[in-house]
């Protein structure tokens, strides 16, 4: 039995449809069953509340041989310890006490790196917190998602420019949410592997803003420019959008992390490079969220 949480969104749903296509069972955790498909919500069983809940994840977990984690975003969290490690305290219970024997987890690239890197600090801490249950644990280092963009859309459409807090000439590397799922889904499908470790989903290449604005405007045909923004903007724009203050902070601290150096300690090789192109992507999924 394979537990899945966030089964409605970017990566779960692909781990999802991942896991149902291989014939595993699997079982849901979700806050509304009725935002799944229909053809999923009969494959797969599913239980209705928050991962973070108690009663929930011990009735998700017992008799689970792997679970899927990935905290859920929390724009009005007070701290980043509530997003991170004290909404996964439950959990951690629960793989204790229902006998869980894996679990991969969505995390980020950088550990060791820089001491102050705002979410991805927090989540590192949350790895740690898992990993110390005494399951067999991988993280998926990850660095910036390409589908994150997507926020970006409505501005691509109508004026043309994306923002961040990055120089224009800073070269990272992203990854697409697809090929993070797929590895997941290997993962979990695995009943093999033992201790904990790292998986990093690098992508295949590193692209600067402005590598992906000329990218951009090829496939859109139409031109796409980058315009950097200072931390203290960048912050601001999240408070604007609602955001709390330890959040947008998180973020201010993640974006200075990623300019100094926190996404380039992982050496690029076959093994942690993923297949997606930024191309491709924007070819399946920018272009029809801006032209369709």
């Amino acid at each position: 039995m394979i537990v899945i949480t966030t089964p409605t969104g970017r990566i779960g749903r692909r781990v999802v449809d991942g896991v149902l296509a291989a014939g595993a069972p699997a079982r849901l955790i979700v806050r509304d069953a009725s935002r799944l498909p229909a053809e999923v919500r009969e494959r797969a069983e599913v239980v209705e509340g928050s991962h973070g809940d108690p009663d929930v994840v011990a009735k998700a977990f017992a008799g689970a041989d792997a679970v899927f984690w990935l905290a859920p975003p929390d724009h009005r969290a007070a701290s980043l310890d509530d997003i991170y490690s004290r909404f996964a305290e439950p959990a951690c219970e629960a793989f204790k006490s229902q006998g869980v024997q894996r679990v991969v987890a969505v995390s980020a690239l950088g550990r060791g790196v820089l001491p102050d890197a705002g979410h991805v600090t927090a989540t590192l801490a949350m790895d740690d917190l898992i990993a110390g249950t005494g399951v067999h644990f991988r993280a998926l280092t990850l660095p910036t998602f390409m589908d994150n963009m997507l926020g970006q859309a409505e501005s691509i459409k109508n004026d043309g420019v994306f923002f961040s807090a990055l120089p224009a000439d800073r070269k990272l590397p992203t990854c697409a949410c697809r090929d993070i799922a797929d590895a997941a889904v290997r993962l979990l499908l695995d009943p093999e592997w033992t201790g904990r470790g790292d998986v990093p989903v690098l992508g295949p290449e590193d692209l600067s803003n402005d590598d992906m604005a000329r990218i951009m405007s090829e496939v859109l045909g139409r031109p796409v420019r980058y315009q950097r923004v200072s931390v203290e903007a960048f912050k601001q724009s999240m408070l604007a959008r609602g955001v709390s203050e330890a959040n947008a902070q998180g973020l201010a601290e993640m974006m200075v992390a990623k300019e100094n150096g926190l996404d380039d300690a992982e050496p690029r090789t076959p093994e942690t490079s993923s297949p997606t192109t930024f191309r491709q992507w924007c070819e399946e999924e920018l272009k029809p969220a801006v032209l369709g």
